[in-house]
Formats: C-alpha cells, sequence, structure tokens
C-alpha cells in the first residue's frame, strides 16, 4: 500500500516549482538585458551606409507619390539619449545636442547634406511606459 504524500513532503515540492519558476525568469531577463545591450553597443557604432543617399531618395520618392511630406527615418530608445529623452520631449530647441552614437551621425549627416536643400527633421517621443519617455522617433520632412 502507497503512503498519501505529507505536507512536509508537498511544501518542498512547492519550494522547488517556485524556484525553478524564479531561476527561469532571472534567466530569461539576463538574455534580455544581454540583447539589449548588445542592440544599445551596434546602435551606439553604426555608421551612415555609403548608399544612404540612394535609400533616403527612393524613401523620399515613394512617401511623395504616397501623397506624404513627412517620413520617419529612425526609432531608438529614449535612454539612448544622454538626457533620456527630456529635450524631445519638452520639445526644446537644442534637442540634436541630446543624440548620441548613430543618432547624432545621422543628425550630421541631415546638417550637412539635407538642410541645405531644404529639409527640416524633428524628433518626438512615440510612446510613454510607465509614465516614461519611451521611444524615440526621428522624422524628415520638405
Amino acid at each position: 500500500m502507497s503512503e498519501l504524500i505529507s505536507p512536509q513532503e508537498l511544501k518542498r515540492i512547492q519550494e522547488e516549482v517556485e524556484a525553478k519558476k524564479v531561476a527561469e525568469a532571472l534567466e530569461k531577463k539576463r538574455k534580455a538585458d544581454q540583447e539589449r545591450d548588445q542592440l544599445h553597443e551596434a546602435f551606439m557604432g553604426q555608421e551612415i551606409r555609403p548608399d544612404a543617399k540612394d535609400r533616403l531618395n527612393a524613401a523620399i520618392r515613394r512617401a511623395v507619390e504616397n501623397g506624404l511630406s513627412e517620413i520617419q527615418i529612425m526609432t531608438f530608445p529614449a535612454a539612448w539619449t544622454s538626457d533620456h529623452g527630456r529635450r524631445i520631449n519638452n520639445n526644446e530647441p537644442d534637442w540634436p545636442e541630446s543624440l548620441e552614437g548613430f543618432a547624432k551621425r545621422a543628425y550630421e549627416f541631415f546638417v550637412r547634406e539635407m538642410q541645405p536643400l531644404g529639409f527640416k527633421a524633428r524628433a518626438q517621443i512615440l510612446n510613454y511606459p510607465n509614465g516614461l519617455p519611451g521611444d524615440v522617433g526621428i522624422f524628415l520632412s520638405w
């Protein structure tokens, strides 16, 4: 005849299950953090592509053919700016100074190559997770 499982044994099993869940959650968070860090590192080191002008011309032409006068050219986390998106969120005129990494290089490209032609750039916070600036969108208009 089999013995009934004791409350102490049930408690031990429950603790093992909880410990396994915690370990899985910690591993999932570690992987997400590692992926986020790799994306951030790639963003900070990314350079302007040699075919950037051709790609921009094609995107702008498609937008105009579709009746648009603005396109979103970039999205990245507000945390990747020097002030976590504060200047962009407040629409301060010096918002470009908060850009870092690829966003900064892209804006410098804009100032050098596109602004003299009459293009305009603006930045906007796209979402507010937990009430804080989330993603930044950079828009090009003509």
